[in-house]
């Protein structure tokens, strides 16, 4: 038996009697089992069976399989985000690295809104939209939590209400101000729309959880809770600001001049002015507000 043999057998044994098992039963077990295939581990039966149109307009199914891409991309930055939030000492080099791996999943959505926006058929998307109502993409919940997870709560707060809110606000009462109710509530009467009321039945409760969870965890805290030497790393800033913007003014535009292709000034599907909503220089959110210039902070979202 060769000696690279012999070093994977021990950490075999080692690893099952940890776990009180026998290890030979296991390896018995590898025996009868099947070599897995590219079908087995991805499963491509599955992913594409998830496709279902309301319409029979063809171009329904490239809206369908675009966002369902994007929540597989939203999946990912979470998946990176988590690392960071999960650590209990971060360094610079890794929290730089993590930084831009979930930057390059937004330059990828950024850049993916052509396929949208020049892809489908105006008139048929004009057919099949309205089956749609009152669903939005603004229902994305990986995208709040992807929100909640990067800042504090403060920098999602409606710009008209930050002054009135602090740190020891109630969840539920900052929950009630962040910045995307504007697009389904009316703020004069307070009553909500059916898109948001769908919307929190379905998710408010994990919302109010992950707010409280992300509250000290969330990749601005944690950038802040840094050591001064590693806060001023050169790499790390770039990287800080690269997502920032990315996230709230270069990927959010680019959704922006799509849904204006196609919508002009009609509402979106759940009723919102997806123009203030969605505008950066409205709503002005950014996620690490100290990394930038008072010009820049100023101009935020202009000229874009």
């Amino acid at each position: 038996m060769s000696a690279d043999r012999e070093e994977i057998l021990s950490r075999i044994d080692a690893k099952y009697q940890a776990i009180n098992q026998n290890p030979d039963v296991h390896l018995e077990g590898l025996s009868w089992s099947n070599p897995i295939t590219y079908w087995d581990y991805i499963l491509p039966e599955a992913l594409l069976g998830l496709q279902i149109q309301r319409t029979d307009q063809p171009d329904e199914m490239v809206f369908i399989m675009y966002h369902q891409i994007n929540e597989l991309l939203f999946k990912m930055i979470l998946w990176e985000i988590n690392q960071v939030s999960d650590a209990e000492k971060v360094e610079a080099a890794f929290f730089t690295e993590k930084l831009r791996r979930i930057s390059r999943y937004f330059d990828m959505l950024s850049s993916s809104f052509s396929i949208m926006g020049d892809g489908m058929d105006r008139d048929q998307y004009m057919k099949f939209r309205n089956t749609l109502t009152p669903a939005s993409g603004f229902q994305s919940e990986q995208y709040r939590l992807i929100e909640i997870a990067s800042t504090e709560l403060i920098n999602l707060i409606d710009f008209r209400f930050r002054a009135t809110i602090d740190r020891n606000t109630p969840y539920e009462h900052a929950y009630e101000h962040m910045y995307w109710q504007a697009a389904g509530k009316d703020h004069k009467t307070g009553n909500k729309n059916t898109l948001l009321v769908n919307f929190e039945r379905k998710y408010k409760t994990s919302f109010l959880r992950k707010m409280e969870e992300y509250n000290t965890t969330n990749l601005w805290t944690k950038f802040k809770q840094l050591p001064d030497d590693v806060k001023s790393n050169e790499a790390l800033i770039a990287a800080m600001r690269h997502y920032d913007y990315t996230v709230n003014v270069t990927w959010v535009m680019a959704h922006y001049h799509a849904a204006g292709k196609y919508l002009g000034n009609a509402a979106a599907t759940g009723g919102s002015d997806w123009q203030k909503y969605m505008h950066p220089k409205y709503q002005r959110r950014i996620f690490f507000p100290e990394l930038w210039s008072e010009e820049e902070l100023k101009n935020w979202g202009e000229g874009v």
